[in-house]
């Protein structure tokens, strides 16, 4: 059985960091490409980051770049996403995502597994 389970999400203020997890199973994690997807409240989906299946090649948008850092431990089944110096905008839910491949999407369909997402609030 596939699990894919977010979480670490919570309210911080402007300037803050926050770290979300997450953990999978049931699917053989090394061999996927991870993903991190927000949705801001009342927007569509806006992919945020991904980690290469070994661990060596990070990608990330322009709106998180030099702000976010993905990771990943290959052993624990567990993709993580360090976020400093959060935005207001950053508010969203946060989803993990795996992928084949480097898709970099906002189409939920070309994600292989997805979370149920964890809540990130920026506020003061």
């Amino acid at each position: 059985q596939v699990q894919v389970a977010e979480s670490g999400g919570g309210l911080v203020q402007p300037g803050g960091s926050l770290r979300v997890s997450c953990a999978a199973s049931g699917f053989t994690f090394r061999s996927y490409y991870m993903n991190w997807v927000r949705q801001a409240p009342g927007k569509g989906f806006e992919w945020v980051s991904d980690i290469s299946d070994g661990g060596v090649t990070t990608y990330y948008a322009d709106s998180v770049k030099g702000r976010f850092t993905i990771s990943r431990d290959n052993a624990k089944n567990m993709v993580y996403l360090q976020m400093n110096s959060l935005k207001p905008e950053d508010t969203g839910v946060y989803y993990c995502a795996a992928s084949r491949f480097r898709v970099m999407s906002t189409n939920r369909s070309a994600y292989v597994y997805w979370g149920q997402g964890t809540q990130v609030t920026v506020s003061s």
